[in-house]
């Protein structure tokens, strides 16, 4: 019984392993992105979520969107309630609300 359990952990441990290999490889992406100039930072893309929708960043995703960089930002709003906001990571403008 003890040996079973064993081997289902593994392959979790396997899986977790490579999903933060995933994550450092995604944050040296964007450390370069940011380096290089063709996204934003941070601090300035919170600024300017805070001018399109009021509450608190609670998650933020820079994805590829067809060969154009967006940051998806998850706000919890005031009322309760999570917005997705993207905004084009190079410009900061706004492209979209997603519910």
């Amino acid at each position: 019984m003890v040996a079973l359990g064993f081997a289902l952990l593994l392959p979790l441990a396997d899986g977790a392993v490579a999903r933060e290999r995933g994550r450092d490889r995604d944050q040296d992406t964007a450390r370069e992105a940011l380096r290089r100039g063709e996204v934003l930072p941070i601090s300035r893309i919170l600024q300017l979520v805070a001018q399109h929708q009021p509450g608190d960043v609670i998650e933020v995703q820079l994805d590829d969107n067809r060969g154009r960089l967006e940051y998806e930002i998850r706000v919890l709003t005031p009322t309760g309630r999570v917005r997705e906001l993207v905004l084009d990571a190079r410009t900061g403008a706004f492209v979209r609300f997603e519910d």
